[in-house]
């Protein structure tokens, strides 16, 4: 008989932003199956999703992967449901109306590495030396963390996740990967599975994943962002500038609709400085890193038929709201 480990994986109920939990269950023969996972429960008093007399809240498997760091391990990533079944209220997968996975989406996470003794990112310069030269940058002077980055996207690989690329970032201490789907409810699944072996692969370096998107406060310094990039059919294949005009005109009215699920703290990102638009104002151009959303160059190249780039989503935001949020206007353009 072999016994595997399998690590329940979900979003507690915390506010402005949402923290990963996971605990263990041992299963006996497991056949390494989505199907075969049982629904587990846990204590949702001690996690801001449940009240003390009635406490138990329901883990409901959506996504399995193998567990490159442990023996027999699987990564099991879970939807918090209420205890009749029904999606909680903090159950943001559940808004995601994408389930003929007709929307792609690729999220670009960006994260600092946060030395938690100095209270600083990892090599952060004490010397005000000004961005740019630690942008996809190498040599100990300039590259901080890199054996810790490249292992996470080892594990991510091993893992099954569609990771698709890592580079450094324009602050010290400062990186991105970036997560490929087909469907927007597994294109959140894997970036949050990403985000738990970062944060638990930091436990092994001593250092905190810090996803704030502007942890270094009212400097000169990029914040963190979690570019949306996003199509589907329509995008993809309608060869129409008009389209695409449509569509983007769509998201002019919903802006804070979107700010509101794009991330808390999102306001001291959004400042129209460091390839950001204002908060407040609504934008799109092609290969316009300042603008809100951006049609990147390929797109237009290849006839109008690609994605496009919402350039507003914060480091921190949940991928799952972001993605409901987009579907649901794409859907409301008139084309």
């Amino acid at each position: 008989m072999t016994k595997s480990k399998l690590e329940y994986i979900w979003l507690d109920g915390y506010t402005p932003t949402a923290s990963l939990r996971s605990k263990t269950k041992i299963e006996a023969n497991f056949s390494g199956k989505l199907e075969d996972c049982p629904i587990w429960s846990f204590d949702g008093s001690s996690t801001r999703q449940a009240l003390g007399g009635f406490s138990d809240c329901l883990l409901k498997p959506v996504a399995v992967y193998p567990d490159p760091a442990r023996k027999n391990g699987y990564l099991v990533m879970t939807e918090v449901l209420n205890p009749d079944g029904t999606p909680h209220i903090s159950n943001g997968r559940a808004m995601i109306d994408d389930d003929d996975n007709d929307f792609w989406f690729g999220f670009e996470q960006e994260y600092f590495l946060w030395d938690t003794e100095t209270k600083l990112p990892l090599g952060f310069p004490r010397d005000q030396t000004p961005q740019g030269q630690f942008y996809c940058s190498v040599g100990a002077s300039n590259a901080f963390g890199r054996e810790m980055v490249e292992k996470h996207i080892d594990l991510c690989i091993e893992a099954g996740i569609n990771i698709e690329g890592i580079n450094a970032e324009v602050a010290a201490g400062q990186w991105e990967f970036q997560c490929f789907a087909k469907g927007a409810k597994q294109a959140g699944d894997e970036i949050w599975v990403a985000r738990y072996l970062l944060e638990r692969l930091g436990e092994e370096y001593g250092l905190a994943i810090n996803w704030h998107p502007k942890p270094l406060g009212d400097t000169d310094w990029n914040g963190s962002g979690m570019h949306a990039n996003f199509s589907n059919e329509i995008l993809r294949t309608c060869g129409s500038k008009d389209v695409y005009d449509k569509i983007c005109e769509a998201f002019r009215p919903r802006v804070a609709e979107h700010i509101a699920v794009y991330g808390a703290y999102n306001d001291q990102r959004l400042t129209g400085k460091h390839e950001t638009a204002a908060i407040t104002d609504f934008s799109y151009g092609v290969s316009d890193r300042g603008a809100s959303i951006r049609v990147p160059l390929m797109t237009v190249e290849k006839g109008w038929k690609g994605w496009l780039e919402d350039r507003r989503p914060s480091s921190n935001g949940d991928p799952y709201k972001i993605a409901a949020v987009i579907v649901k206007t794409v859907k409301s353009a008139k084309v």
